[in-house]
């Protein structure tokens, strides 16, 4: 089936392919070889309060959420790919208790935010096999109504699966690098649903190795980006890798000048496949999820940023997911590293074909 641009879907697919290049990356990384490169400072959380599991997912249609955002007594959740966008409305019990969809078929969606107009927007951004001459914002917006809004790098195609949606509504895309470095990129001008829009390269994350535990790619796993958020009420902005959380304090909607400053890093507990990151609707904590049936919904505390206010979940009846929506809410690596990953990955790319979505 072809995506939401026209083209037909190939190349090796998401999480074989990324299982199986992070094994290369893991076990590469596992040698001692000179540091080429900066790497970047992080202060350290320090001892935080447990995470604690909020609830269970057990639904077989979320296996594969990759994205989400917490209001607090409700969670907004996507599923890593499908053929139609598609949202779903979770209760403090990990139940589901709306789903909205729209005719519109992604590529491989990644991520998922909310706007200050109640609008969702949805990252397709996902390339695995780094081949889509655009990538897509899709916008769900409160009335039910779909747009698709393209975007094209300035330097090639990039996987990625993380956004950041800026207070004033300005997207970010974070690169997902298996040596570490993500690119950050934003459009040069509005969104348009006409005709893609190029973006430039505003900043650039290194990630390092921590030895924190987790996700199915071993120690790579510890470089690769694979969510993000911005807090409700704008204070801090956050990304993710399948082990640790980073998360910036933020001034107004300056994301550049944010990254550009030094993260606490949050360890976080270990999942099987762990993509979704937000901020708890009071913007106090982080809540994280992965992919996987069954699996855990986590709220992770950060001592070290707080906001500068909060505000308690409303109580009453379930609403509508127009009604939730509407108020708004708004290196490490050698020289040699980089060449054996490519060339291995230039080997192992035409023996993992993607299955066709159906």
């Amino acid at each position: 089936m072809p995506d939401q641009a026209g083209r037909p879907r190939s190349g090796f697919g998401g999480r074989r392919a990324t299982r199986a290049v992070g094994l290369v990356v893991a076990v590469l990384l596992g040698f001692s070889l000179p540091v080429v490169g900066a790497t970047v400072a992080v202060a350290q959380e320090p001892d935080a309060p447990a995470p604690a599991v909020r609830c269970q997912i057990t639904d077989p249609a979320l296996a594969e959420i990759s994205g989400l955002v917490d209001l607090g007594e409700r969670m907004l959740v996507m599923n890593d790919g499908g053929d139609a966008l598609s949202v779903s409305v979770l209760d403090a019990g990990c139940q589901v208790l709306e789903t909205r969809t729209a005719a519109v078929d992604p590529y491989d969606p990644e991520d998922l935010a909310l706007g200050a107009d109640g609008t969702l927007w949805l990252a397709d951004a996902g390339d695995n096999n780094s081949v889509r001459s655009t990538v897509a914002l899709l916008a769900l917006r409160p009335d039910g109504s779909a747009a698709v809004h393209r975007l094209s790098y300035p330097d090639g195609a990039h996987d990625s699966e993380a956004l950041l949606l800026a207070p004033d509504g300005t997207p970010y895309l974070v690169t997902k690098d298996v040596l570490g470095s993500s690119g950050v990129y934003r459009p040069t001008g509005p969104l348009s649903a006409e005709a893609a829009v190029p973006m430039e390269r505003v900043a650039t994350v290194n990630m390092t190795l921590t030895g924190t535990p987790g996700g199915p790619v071993g120690r790579a796993g510890q470089l690769l980006v694979t969510g993000g958020a911005v807090a409700g009420d704008g204070h801090a902005l956050a990304l993710r890798t399948y082990t640790d959380a980073y998360v910036w304090p933020l001034s107004g909607s300056d994301v550049v000048g944010a990254l550009a400053g030094t993260p606490v890093r949050v360890p976080l507990p270990e999942s099987p496949q762990g993509e979704a990151i937000s901020f708890t609707g009071d913007d106090a904590q982080l809540v994280i999820a992965s992919e996987g049936v069954p699996s855990e919904v986590v709220v992770v505390p950060i001592s070290a940023v707080t906001p500068a206010s909060a505000a308690a979940p409303a109580d009453g009846p379930v609403p509508s997911l127009t009604e939730l929506t509407s108020s708004g809410r708004s290196p490490v690596t050698s020289a040699l590293i980089a060449a054996a990953v490519a060339t291995l990955v230039v080997w192992l790319v035409p023996k993992l074909r993607r299955r066709p979505r159906s």
